[in-house]
């Protein structure tokens, strides 16, 4: 975990921007109040140019870091189907979708800070080589100070090293972890969680103790720099208020890892 002069400092991101013409997904304006970082959603697995445009304003309205939460191409099943794309289709859409979010966040005053792939490209990038060389390889000649959001242990945070980006390692609140450290699949019924006590005394531990534990128990070395809540989550506002408030009280600093 990054530290400042001996305190302990974590960021907190959340993804947003996610509404989608009249399908409303999460409380962005109640959350941005709440998280350090944002990841926005650029419009391939939702999000519509008016949501980002409003969304990219708040985060910049509240000094919250704006991240590009870039996707597949896939709107219908909220990029959280595998696309098995080329490297070349999937360069070109990471490009499109920096290059929009980066025309709203310059409207609003602000920049890209940072990139978070989403859903099954996240998923994908754990051991998938040819896409994660195609993110990480396009994201390095878009802007090579832009550092990247990742599970730790994937290859693509080798990748990142080997082409000169900061990768960022993170943990997520609401969400059961397998033994390996990779996360339950949505297809499971306790891939979420949704006690806050919960989840409180999980970022707890992960901030102190630098471990998260699995759902069989198992005790995962876990040394991220930023904790991830899900907007769409039930509660995730309440749920996001709740952890930050429990890290606080127990000296944590929270700030995003590019200020």
């Amino acid at each position: 975990m990054a530290v400042t002069t001996g305190a302990p400092r974590i960021d907190l991101n959340s993804d947003v921007g996610e509404s989608f013409g009249n399908w409303r997904i999460g409380d962005d304006g109640a959350i941005l109040q709440t998280v350090s970082s944002a990841n926005i959603a650029c419009g391939f697995h939702a999000g519509d140019p008016l949501t980002i445009q409003a969304t990219a304003r708040i985060a910049a309205e509240h000094d919250v870091a704006i991240g590009a939460h870039i996707g597949y191409r896939d709107l219908a099943g909220f990029g959280r189907r595998h696309l098995e794309c080329s490297y070349d289709e999937l360069a070109a859409d990471v490009r499109y979708q920096l290059g929009a979010l980066q025309a709203m966040a310059g409207a609003a005053g602000a920049r890209i800070r940072y990139v978070k792939p989403h859903g099954a490209l996240y998923h994908s990038m754990i051991a998938h080589e040819t896409h994660s060389r195609a993110v990480i390889d396009t994201i390095a000649d878009y802007d090579p100070e832009l550092p990247v959001l990742l599970l730790p242990g994937s290859v693509a945070l080798q990748h990142a090293a080997e082409a000169g980006l900061r990768g960022v390692a993170e943990a997520f609140a609401d969400r059961n972890y397998n033994p390996d450290g990779t996360l339950v699949s949505r297809r499971e019924p306790d891939a979420v969680l949704h006690e806050t006590a919960q989840v409180v005394e999980n970022m707890l531990r992960l901030a102190q103790d630098r471990e998260i534990i699995a759902r069989d128990g198992t005790r995962i070395p876990a040394d991220a720099e930023s904790i991830c809540v899900h907007g769409d989550t039930t509660g995730a506002v309440e749920m996001a208020q709740a952890v930050r408030a429990a890290l606080e009280d127990a000296g944590v600093e929270i700030r995003s890892f590019v200020a």
